[in-house]
């Protein structure tokens, strides 16, 4: 066997349905418990908490306790990038599940992806971003430019004020249903905070749609562009 990182442990870590479900649950960006994730997966609470033994101990998940319940959540989102990737290439091969009905042009207009927008919508915003120069991509690196900090600020984010984070400010990420990238890292989970402060947009409970007011689409074509409607 050679050296290196072994892929095909974290693969088959990944690769089981159970826990592909699982992981993709936790893309939602919040903290669930092993029934609920059992729910999620469709097995029962004892098979959910062996699964997600393993994916802890395989470094995939963190657990937290908060009083008698014990949380879990993707452990980084190095993580939630490779999961989003591979649900790209999934989808690219035409590797796709049966769509869950009408929620399904919801889900891929605007969503979650581990606390960011993903979608059509995030990946609109984020052309317009790199158009207009508040991004700018350096090869592989993704910047904010000096113009990009006075626009952050205009649009209510204190960017002094964001959290301690070993996450980049500005990164992309491929999105699977539109095969282009949208924005992550602290700035891209800040944007969709922020939108949601404005009454803009709401998560669907249960889901990981992002669904916008009629004034958040306003807004949102007056900031970043309007959006084509497909539902």
């Amino acid at each position: 066997m050679r050296d290196g990182p072994d892929i095909a442990y974290v693969a088959a870590l990944i690769g089981d349905p159970a826990r592909a479900n699982i992981l993709t649950a936790l893309m939602s960006g919040k903290a669930l418990t092993a029934t609920e994730l059992s729910g999620e997966a469709g097995v029962s609470l004892s098979t959910a908490s062996s699964h997600l033994s393993k994916l802890e101990a395989g470094g995939l998940v963190r657990a937290r306790k908060s009083g008698r319940h014990k949380y879990f959540s993707l452990a980084s989102d190095d993580v939630a990038s490779v999961l989003e990737a591979l649900m790209g290439l999934a989808a690219g091969t035409r590797q796709l599940r049966t769509r869950p009905g009408p929620r399904d042009p919801e889900l891929r207009r605007a969503r979650v992806c581990y606390n960011h927008l993903a979608g059509d919508m995030g990946t609109r915003m984020y052309r317009c971003l790199l158009d207009r120069g508040i991004l700018i991509a350096k090869g592989d690196l993704l910047d904010l430019s000096e113009a990009g900090r006075a626009f952050v600020g205009t649009f209510g984010i204190d960017l002094d004020a964001l959290p301690r984070s070993r996450a980049p400010l500005c990164r992309d990420c491929l999105d699977w249903s539109e095969r282009q990238a949208h924005l992550a890292g602290q700035l891209g989970r800040a944007m969709l905070a922020r939108m949601e402060d404005l009454g803009w947009a709401r998560r669907v409970a249960g889901t990981r749609i992002v669904r916008f007011t009629r004034e958040g689409e306003a807004g949102f074509a007056e900031t970043f562009g309007a959006v084509e409607q497909r539902l």
